[in-house]
């Protein structure tokens, strides 16, 4: 039966003598106190499975500690799975004992999984309730920013996504063990060279032409395939309702590169596909320069450092969007409205700043006046300067979980993986300054 918690406590040794070590037992600490925590995370971990029978698995509070520690170092599961054998604070942290066994790479992996999005969140306003408790984050004073995080695909190009969609279903239908009065063409070989001579293709006409050869392939492709799903019998259905799955995803790269590369036609972002594995991959265009495939996620942090709020955006909606949307999800959060607000340039709008208004707020700052006048967002040019100042911390926040908890890039499957991927980098980040100001204040 799953547990929601340890049962007892572990006999285990002190906490070695170590910064590191003092910020994760404070981090534990926290966890262990919000036992809600664990009541969140259990009810995803028995979805599926029986809470009465079955072995003890991970208990529900360990998982979450699992998923903060490997932010928290930046490793892969094979190396968190290391350090639960090895290190003697890592394994405190979980609150293993010194004859418990460590769970392996791939348990780890199955629980952390299971844990959504929703949940995640969930948990920050749990975290984010216990600092306005305790006096480390009131919400009086925030600031918010955009940024792009980077799915984990390739650099796309139209012949790539072909050739990946020609690699994948002759994949499949080797591995399925077809008849072979079923068989198709195996074209990764012939596919995989006329790639490559795209991609070192010197002359525009010389690279057309190659894309042609390479259409006609897919196409062919296309056809066979399609006549083996119609002859595909009941036994086949996981089969068939795959093949049907790259089918189509083919079908829309072979048009999508004819209209890009042949008819030489500007397709909107919109109706791109720039990974077939991750299809929920949006195009964000940053200053007109830098180009990121990924996800806008939007974030709002108070004067503690904390991400008290973070919103993963469908498409590249424009910041000016975004700001009154913020604001609503704090007053949620702490069931006021800020007094003050700095906000980026992007967001600055006259429509922007009469809502927030409209909503309470004091005093509401852009970075970039666009047009506005200091009188009309607050109340002296001094609190204007000072919260233009205060704005800029949140980009050495946004920096922080970058660098240091993995935003910049996710490496987890899926858009719910994605979405879960975020959260965690933001839970585990806001641990960390949880624990740092209690460690400073003294509070655990």
């Amino acid at each position: 039966m799953r547990q929601k918690l340890q049962i007892q406590l572990k006999l285990s040794g002190p906490w070695p003598d170590h910064p590191f070590s003092r910020e994760l037992s404070v981090m534990a600490a926290i966890l262990e106190t919000n036992s809600v925590i664990a009541e969140l995370a259990w009810q995803d971990l028995i979805v599926g499975r029986s809470a009465d029978t079955g072995a003890p698995g991970m208990a529900a509070m360990t998982v979450v500690k699992a998923a903060v520690l490997q932010k928290v170092l930046g490793i892969s599961y094979e190396r968190l799975a290391f350090h639960l054998v090895d290190s003697a604070s890592c394994r405190l942290f979980l609150g293993l004992g010194p004859f418990d066994t460590a769970p392996s790479a791939s348990t780890l992996q199955d629980n952390i999984s299971r844990l959504g999005a929703h949940t995640w969140e969930s948990i920050n306003r749990v975290l984010i309730k216990w600092a306005q408790k305790t006096g480390i984050e009131n919400g009086r004073k925030m600031r918010f920013d955009s940024t792009a995080v980077q799915a984990h695909i390739h650099h796309p190009t139209d012949s790539s996504l072909l050739g990946d969609l020609v690699r994948v279903i002759c994949r499949s239908i080797k591995k399925a063990g077809l008849p072979k009065s079923m068989a198709c063409r195996d074209r990764r070989r012939v596919t995989k060279k006329l790639v490559l001579g795209i991609l070192n293709a010197k002359k525009a006409k010389q690279r057309k032409s190659l894309y042609r050869r390479l259409m006609r392939h897919c196409q062919e492709l296309y056809q066979e395939v399609l006549d083996i799903v119609i002859h595909l019998d009941d036994r086949w259905q996981e089969l068939k309702a795959d093949l049907a799955h790259w089918l189509d995803l083919l079908q829309r790269v072979i048009e999508q590169t004819r209209q890009r590369v042949i008819l030489g036609r500007i397709l909107p972002p919109d109706q791109k596909i720039v990974s077939i594995f991750e299809t929920h991959t949006d195009i964000l265009v940053k200053d007109r320069r830098d180009t990121v495939f990924g996800h806008k996620i939007c974030l709002a942090g108070g004067a503690s450092c904390l991400i008290t709020d973070c919103t993963i955006e469908q498409g590249n909606p424009p910041d000016t969007r975004l700001a009154p949307k913020m604001i609503v999800r704090h007053g949620d959060i702490y069931g006021q409205v800020p007094r003050q607000a700095a906000l980026d340039g992007g967001f600055a709008s006259k429509v922007n700043l009469l809502t927030i208004k409209g909503y309470g707020l004091k005093d509401v700052c852009f970075h970039k006046k666009r047009g506005l006048q200091i009188g009309d967002m607050v109340k002296s040019s001094w609190v204007f300067r000072q919260l233009k100042n205060f704005r800029a911390g949140i980009e050495g926040c946004i920096s922080a979980l970058k660098r240091g908890f993995g935003l910049d890039r996710c490496n987890w499957r899926g858009q719910k993986g994605f979405h879960a991927y975020v959260w965690t980098s933001i839970i585990a980040y806001n641990l960390a300054v949880l624990a740092r100001h209690s460690i400073d204040r003294a509070l655990i």
